[in-house]
């Protein structure tokens, strides 16, 4: 039996166990709609585009299958670019249907029509425009296969409505092979040995562990398995937070630009480091000239376009992180060494900077309420079980600095892009995914704003997401760079005049919370927690307070502002 392209699309998404789809529907792409609206797969309505990406990418991120979102052709697929290029950055698999006028239209500037394949070329890992209904059943299995594959990564299906509308006899292809896209998953023995016969000769050796950790299943366990077995401290990037216990004794916390002062001293002074699924960014290298300046450089990951890309290593592996780190800790393991005995030097120093400079803030007892207690206060009461997820700036580094995570899939935060608004609709993605799991948004009163009319999407789907609204009335990261480095002048960055966010929440349907002083916050924790819908907590903070570390940008990680 033939089936229209709309038909194609759906059963194609039944055919991959997609359960959900995130959009918002038009013209362009009504004929899919249609197909959908007698299909099993639940559809959340969105109330803006960017969100619809933004909450496939908090799906994708928590359960580690492809995240779906739908939008319509012109604005609406204009409207994904940010949610695209946020996943692109971060390694994000996400499939998103676009709609397109019909292809005798397309070039002729016809209503909404927008070249969406050409605009998303530099941020999708791979895109589409379908032309023939005969191919519209094989490409959606390629485009699942590559977002899901390899590096993950965003792939984006233009969908013409003629293409939409013709019909085709429906076969799902079983498997892909594509020309010229083989993702090596199996690390090379003989550079595993290297790497090990490396690291026997390390005294004073760091782990470096990022993203790939958390998405190559099963790596978390072996990287504790390297670190535990072989004695030998780790760091996690700020897309690599839960790979590893955050309150184990061999975790430094984050290193980098908002890192902690061992985690950057363990850095500058290691000789060798062991990068795993990490790709030596700015925000972690600083000046890269002094990054790890005496160190041998070994480097896991499973796209060889990020191996000596910005620092170069000396022993490159390329593969999966899991089969990479199960191979190295066989050929550690083969090596008769006292592990413990030889690195026991080096751990006591690190314990030494970690007494001489540990994360720290006061907060008097009658206020102002500072945010580092109120992310202690959430960690505590949520016993480090939740799904946090968070917006970008201030917000999310004392988040990633207080809050311990010790799985993988539980931190969602937009980390190569820097995206505001990202996580309110990454909660609630992450939310539908997981209707029984407790679901935060820790967020800033500038970038809450971003998205905030997702709120009526949580409300009208009942998912109970809670938001944590760390209220400074300013854009705190921005202030924060204007104090230290522009004397003070603070052009642009206060937000005092906000809405009430306690009767924003009421106006959509949601409940609205407030506290003001340190003795307030537990109780109105445990208040939003109690509650089964969404939740808008309004915490009022210090103004001006700072995030700190802080490695000024350019700078070695030596240079780390401590106060």
């Amino acid at each position: 039996m033939k089936l229209t392209g709309a038909q194609i699309v759906i059963q194609s998404l039944i055919k991959e166990g997609v359960n959900i789809i995130f959009g918002l529907p038009g013209g362009a792409i009504i004929d899919v709609y249609d197909a959908l609206y007698d299909s099993p797969i639940k559809h959340i309505l969105v109330r803006h585009e960017q969100a619809a990406i933004h909450a496939a990418d908090g799906y994708a991120r928590a359960t580690g299958r492809v995240g779906v979102a739908m939008v319509t052709s012109g604005p609406g697929a204009t409207n994904t670019v940010t949610g695209l290029a946020t996943a692109y950055m971060d390694s994000i698999p996400i499939v998103v249907f676009t709609g397109q006028v019909p292809t005798k239209l397309i070039g002729n500037d016809a209503f909404q029509e927008a070249d969406i394949v050409g605009i998303t070329r530099p941020c999708t890992k791979h895109n589409f425009l379908v032309k023939d209904v005969n191919e519209l059943a094989k490409t959606i299995k390629e485009a699942f296969y590559i977002a899901g594959s390899g590096r993950p990564g965003p792939v984006l299906i233009d969908l013409p409505k003629d293409v939409q509308q013709a019909k085709a006899e429906f076969e799902y292809p079983k498997e892909v092979r594509l020309a010229g896209y083989n993702p090596k998953y199996k690390a090379h023995i003989g550079q595993v040995k290297k790497a090990a016969q490396l690291i026997a000769s390390a005294r004073r050796p760091v782990i470096y562990a990022g993203g790939g950790v958390i998405y190559s299943k099963g790596a978390n366990e072996e990287l504790r398995r390297l670190a535990e077995g072989f004695s030998m401290p780790v760091t996690n990037t700020l897309m690599g937070l839960g790979g590893f216990p955050g309150d184990h004794p061999l975790w430094l916390g984050m290193l980098g630009m908002h890192g902690t002062y061992r985690a950057n001293m363990a850095v500058i002074h290691c000789d060798v480091l062991i990068g795993i699924g990490a790709r030596f960014d700015d925000r972690v290298t600083g000046k890269l000239e002094e990054f790890a300046p005496d160190a041998k450089i070994v480097h896991i990951d499973i796209d060889p376009a990020s191996i000596s890309k910005n620092v170069i290593v000396d022993v490159p592996i390329v593969g999966d992180c899991r089969d990479a780190l199960l191979k190295l800790n066989q050929a550690l393991s083969n090596i008769n060494i006292d592990w413990e005995d030889k690195h026991r030097d080096w751990l006591e120093q690190i314990e030494e900077w970690k007494k001489e400079h540990v994360l720290s803030y006061s907060q008097p007892e009658g206020g102002p309420l500072k945010p580092q207690y109120v992310i202690e206060k959430l960690y505590e009461l949520t016993k480090g079980k939740a799904i946090v997820s968070t917006e970008v700036g201030q917000n999310q580094m004392w988040t990633a600095q207080y809050y311990k995570f010790d799985r993988p899939r539980t931190f969602l935060t937009s980390g190569g892009l820097g995206t505001m608004g990202y996580g309110f609709p990454a909660a609630i993605g992450a939310q539908a995914a997981f209707p029984e799991k407790l679901v935060i948004d820790i967020a800033g009163d500038g970038s809450i704003q971003m998205n905030i009319q997702e709120l009526a999407t949580a409300v009208s789907y009942r998912l109970p997401v809670k938001v944590a609204i760390l209220n400074n009335g300013y854009l705190g990261m921005v202030r924060q760079w204007q104090q230290l480095f522009y004397r003070g002048r603070y052009s642009q960055t206060s937000l005092e005049y906000s809405p009430d966010f306690v009767k924003l929440a009421e106006a959509y349907g949601a409940v609205g919370l407030r506290a003001t002083k340190p003795d307030e916050v537990e109780a109105t924790i445990k208040d939003a927690l109690s509650k089964d819908v969404p939740v808008f907590i309004d915490f009022v903070i210090e103004r001006e307070e700072n995030v700190y570390p802080m490695v000024p940008a350019g700078a070695p990680l030596s240079h780390m502002l401590l106060v």
